[in-house]
């Protein structure tokens, strides 16, 4: 009786398993994101390249000090370069490239090297305060229903102002890519 019952739980797992990776977005979309950032008139909303080890800030940080921010690790500038050259090659510009202000984000943008680079505040991240989220969700979308182009809106910003755009967790480094009404056309992964 144990031993069915373990074989049915087992059966069970792997077939939650089985659905959980079906449902799972892979890299089919990445082909996607690229015509469409080719293409232009779409949106490249990038979390900040990866950073040194942590989450959040250290207590006492000040957005006018980066000293006192995390910022990016080597790793993490280094694929802000190799992007900014992988969507140049690509023909793909930057029309308007908007940061969240944390030295994390401006850096990355900067390092793409698409253009000058524009802090937007409604892209700060709004972990420590949850309360800002919505007024500043809303705020990109206005911005981003908006664009017409021709060029690509490049918006870099945080995990949290991703997911409470588009639902999607991404990875440091990830580029979710949307039309200007906000529907997600795919994703590009480091």
């Amino acid at each position: 009786m144990l031993r069915q019952t373990i074989l049915r739980t087992g059966r069970r797992l792997a077939l939650c398993l089985i659905l959980l990776l079906a449902a799972a977005p892979g890299r089919a979309d990445e082909p996607a994101a690229w015509a469409a950032l080719e293409q232009g008139g779409h949106v490249a909303l990038m979390r900040h390249a990866v950073t040194v080890p942590g989450v959040g800030d250290p207590p006492g940080f000040r957005l006018d000090d980066c000293s006192t921010q995390r910022l990016l690790s080597e790793a993490g500038r280094d694929w802000a370069r190799r992007f900014g050259v992988e969507l140049r090659e690509r023909g793909v510009t930057g029309a308007r490239v908007l940061s969240s202000a944390w030295c994390r984000c401006v850096d990355t943008a900067e390092l793409m090297e698409l253009g000058p680079v524009e802090v937007f505040e409604p892209l700060n991240s709004f972990f420590g305060n949850r309360d800002d989220g919505a007024a500043q969700t809303a705020a990109v979308r206005d911005l981003m229903a908006g664009w017409q182009g021709p060029g690509t809106l490049v918006m870099v910003t945080h995990q949290v102002n991703v997911t409470a755009l588009t639902g999607i967790y991404p990875a440091s480094g990830e580029v979710v890519v949307l039309r200007p009404g906000g529907e997600v056309v795919g994703r590009i992964r480091p």
